[in-house]
């Protein structure tokens, strides 16, 4: 049985909260075993995020099912010499260790790259910060809120416009974005050693992902391009690449970016055919310069229908539009249950978000439920070699739980 393209892929876990993990459990998803790391006691503090204020309540620690999936748990204490030598014993015959502890930390903690390459001229060794690795801010820490978000521009840009205050991000908002550039990392790092024989360093961070997802502006801002206010959606330049709410408060978004051809469809799609004569919006022009009569037009006729007619009326015409999607239409969206977007865990009904990547050819596993603390530390270190009366020994020590 196909078990996955990164079959037989021994991963190291070392990282919380969110991408760096995240990135591990893509590789898991395509067949890699991945060991979580996580310390004795109350293991990964990623476990205790649903319990902060005002996340969602749910009898499901959804967000940890998400991330942690199809791993392996390791309960080990790092801040001490017996963990640190069960960690460098693994890492010894792993293929990929990923961590997002700051450089200091890594260094308190033996875990810098310095320290495993040589126990593993194979090892990936992959690193995962908020602002990098070089400068002063090398060591601050960093969430998606601040130094993806906040610290792009992100936060700035996408007001409804000037006057507004900065809108806030969601939780992982960024995280899951970088782990995916952090997975491209790690596979084109295999691919290196594919050729070469040898393991080496990846990195990536949050501010640069951050910077990446604003770059066709931030990249204005770097050819000295002259900015224009940033304009309430009533007052839009362009009438046909503006969102619009439907009579039972959904909203729908146009995005005609080949105006002259799609025009004529929307005028009749939308029962408003004498538009297209009228002087006023005849030309691109002229429905750009009178942009603000137009979305008043559209305010007023898409207010008259509910958000399923107009999906049902606009469809099939060659207009290009999205859904502004709800939490509530996820569960039974269709196209993403046949795409397996939606993909069910093992033995269960319950719904679980899939790696946003499919190869033909190359199952992906389905997803197992997530360990609880330590759930697998015995298996792993007999797994290393280490017999019976060494495991106690660890155990008796808290090295290991």
């Amino acid at each position: 049985m196909d078990k996955g393209i990164f079959e037989g892929l021994r991963v190291l876990d070392c990282a919380s909260f969110i991408a760096a993990p995240a990135a591990a459990t893509v590789l898991s998803d395509f067949g890699a075993d991945v060991i979580k790391i996580e310390p004795p006691g109350l293991g990964d503090p990623y476990r205790n995020l649903p319990n902060l204020p005002g996340y969602p309540a749910s009898q499901h620690n959804y967000s940890w099912m998400l991330e942690a999936r199809n791993k392996r748990s390791l309960a080990l204490d790092l801040s001490g010499a017996e963990g640190q030598a069960v960690l460098h014993r693994l890492a010894a015959e792993a293929d990929v260790f990923i961590t997002n502890f700051p450089p200091a930390v890594r260094e308190r903690l033996g875990l810098t790259f310095a320290k495993l390459a040589p126990l593993n001229e194979r090892l990936i060794y992959a690193s995962f910060t908020g602002y990098g690795e070089k400068g002063e801010e090398a060591n601050k820490p960093g969430f998606d809120s601040n130094a993806y978000w906040a610290r792009s521009g992100l936060m700035d840009l996408v007001r409804a416009d000037e006057h507004t205050t900065p809108a806030r991000s969601i939780a992982g908002m960024g995280d899951h974005p970088c782990a995916m550039a952090f997975y491209g990392a790690i596979v084109t790092a295999l691919y290196k050693r594919e050729r070469t024989g040898k393991g080496s360093h990846v990195s990536s961070n949050l501010m640069a992902n951050g910077i990446w997802a604003a770059s066709v502006l931030a990249q204005a801002k770097l050819c000295g391009a002259k900015f224009q206010e940033r304009r309430p959606r009533e007052h839009a330049l362009n009438a046909v690449t503006n969102h619009y709410q439907c009579k039972d408060g959904r909203w729908i978004i146009l995005s005609l970016l080949n105006e002259e051809k799609q025009w004529p469809a929307l005028a009749r799609c939308i029962g408003r055919d004498d538009l297209v004569a009228d002087e006023r919006f005849a030309t691109k022009a002229g429905r750009h310069a009178r942009s603000i009569e137009l979305i008043r037009i559209f305010d007023e006729t898409f207010a008259t229908r509910p958000l399923a007619e107009w999906r049902q009326i606009l469809d099939g015409n060659g207009l290009v539009f999205g859904v502004v999607g709800i939490l509530d239409d996820i569960p039974t969206d269709q196209q993403m249950l046949d795409n397996e977007v939606l993909v069910p865990f093992e033995n269960d009904t319950m719904l679980t978000i899939n790696s946003p990547i499919w190869v033909d050819g190359a199952k992906k596993v389905q997803p197992r439920k997530p360990p609880g603390i330590g759930e697998h530390s015995d298996e792993i270190l007999r797994n290393a070699g280490y017999d019976e009366a060494a495991i106690q020994k660890l155990r008796a020590s808290g090295a290991v739980a």
